[in-house]
């Protein structure tokens, strides 16, 4: 693109001044990134990493620090932007009809502190924790370190808990009933991750199975409590001084990821969750009286697919506004939950604040679904985020793109 050259006025006593304004403006309307758009301008290139079942949770990093972001999932990572599969585990082989695979939720991050990103990987739920070591370019499998022999919950997951910047474990141990977070290292010569409780024994939320587990700011205190369908623990100033108080609150049936977020705009935070294995996608609406009780209102914000196992909360379309994305978990329980047959789509939502909030439905793709995760980054260093899922039917990358001309 060419800019047009600036015209300088002979009688401007101050030519370069102009001058300087001009080239400042520039840079700031380039500093500004992508405008918002409507939804409807708003597109996705597909790519097809792999159409064989090998895991139900994907991550990102630049693996081989070649300043691309590439993608990991399973036993595999995908070197960008041609996405050439290497392994970095053995292989096993599993069949989308017949079970699950040992790989669900993971997160890409240098655990170990040598500048290389590193594969967390959280298995079976109450199965091991394992993160994987990058081996810097060299060939073969990576190394592996366990983490926790057992965590519960299907959506256990990665979130800064105390504040430091990088991101710790968040789940349950099925075996005591106890909420847990796992504080990664921070000195590359101890790279244990400390067990921290949150919960007392025998609590909610924390069984094997344990549908329903987020991180955010329930009482807007600036702290990260702990959200499950059955209430929240409030975060102390020091995280790692449990148990946390747990706060009773009806938020709904067994769902994926949740997130606390002010919907309507009244000051006060409410829960978004989606149905892992029925059908649902709902707000929970915190309303209090001149008492300070509290009671919470469920309304819906879709029915249109089941299986909504995986859920996140994003800005997908430059407006300001926080978006859903989630899809349909692909025969999630190999044909026996209600609607394992139909269309797996993959969707994004746009939000439309105000008083009677409302959220319009996108569709992203209709042949692959998501896992038990999502994943939205930019990956594609267009300033665009961008949508990442592996599951039953795959791994795929969603890449965004904006159609102007509409």
């Amino acid at each position: 693109m060419h800019l047009p050259r600036p015209k300088i006025n002979r009688k401007n006593r101050y030519p370069f001044l102009v001058l300087l304004i001009f080239v400042g403006t520039l840079g700031a309307c380039a500093d500004k990134g992508p405008q918002a758009v409507p939804g409807d301008q708003v597109s996705f290139k597909k790519h097809t990493l792999l159409t064989e079942f090998i895991a139900e949770g994907v991550a990102v990093g630049d693996v081989n620090n070649d300043g691309l972001i590439d993608v990991m999932a399973g036993p595999y990572w995908f070197e960008a932007p041609d996405w050439k599969k290497h392994e970095l585990a053995p292989v096993k082989t599993f069949y989308y009809d017949k079970g699950y695979s040992d790989a669900f939720i993971s997160y890409g991050m240098d655990v170990n502190h040598d500048g290389w990103v590193d594969f967390v990987r959280i298995g079976f739920p109450g199965k091991e924790v394992q993160w994987f070591e990058n081996p810097q370019n060299q060939s073969g499998h990576w190394k592996v370190h366990l983490i926790t022999e057992s965590l519960g919950n299907e959506s256990a997951g990665f979130y800064d808990i105390d504040g430091d910047g990088r991101v710790d474990l968040v789940g349950s141990i099925p075996e005591t009933g106890e909420m847990v977070w796992f504080k990664s290292p921070t000195d590359p010569n101890d790279l244990r991750w400390k067990k921290c409780v949150i919960s007392e024994p025998n609590s909610p939320g924390t069984a094997q199975y344990a549908h329903g587990l987020g991180v955010g700011d329930m009482n807007l205190n600036g702290r990260p409590d702990i959200i499950i369908k059955e209430g929240w623990w409030e975060a102390p100033e020091d995280p790692t001084n449990g148990p946390w108080v747990f706060h009773p609150a009806a938020l709904g049936e067994a769902c994926a990821q949740m997130y606390a977020f002010d919907v309507n705009g009244n000051g006060m935070q409410d829960v978004i969750s989606t149905s892992a294995h029925q059908l649902g996608m709902w707000w929970h609406e915190q309303i209090r009286d001149d008492q300070g009780n509290v009671q919470w209102v469920t309304h819906d914000i879709d029915d249109a697919f089941t299986q909504t196992h995986g859920l996140e909360l994003v800005d997908i379309n430059n407006d300001g506004h926080l978006d859903l994305v989630t899809g349909k978990r692909y025969f999630a329980h190999m044909g026996a939950d209600p609607g394992e047959f139909d269309t797996p789509y993959v969707y994004w939502y746009e939000f439309q604040p105000g008083e009677t909030p409302s959220w319009v439905g996108h569709e992203v793709d209709d042949d692959s679904g998501v896992g038990v995760h999502v994943v939205t980054q930019d990956i594609t260093d267009d300033s665009l985020i961008d949508i990442i899922v592996a599951n039953k039917k795959g791994v795929f990358v969603f890449e965004q793109q904006r159609q102007t001309n509409k």
